[in-house]
């Protein structure tokens, strides 16, 4: 035997020791609870977030740039 079918061999029996195992129920009930928990959050998904991100930015900008027009009109009116 060698040693590629051996570990292909070992990898198949760990793998049928977990399927078989009580942690893959366990990790089905942690998902589930989480799940469930991040339903009752009010959470946005990374989308929203970045979209409402680049709104952010150019409302920023926006307003950087009235500032500056206001400024240069005071600025005139003073004169």
């Amino acid at each position: 035997m060698d040693m590629n079918t051996f570990f292909n061999d070992l990898q198949n029996k760990i793998s049928q020791a977990i399927e078989n195992s009580p942690a893959k129920d366990i990790e089905k009930n942690v998902k589930s609870m989480m799940t469930q928990g991040f339903a009752k959050l009010d959470l946005v998904t990374r989308e929203e977030f970045d979209i409402q991100t680049q709104v952010l930015a150019k409302t920023r900008a926006k307003l950087e740039a009235l500032e500056t027009r206001l400024a240069e009109l005071e600025g005139k009116i003073n004169q």
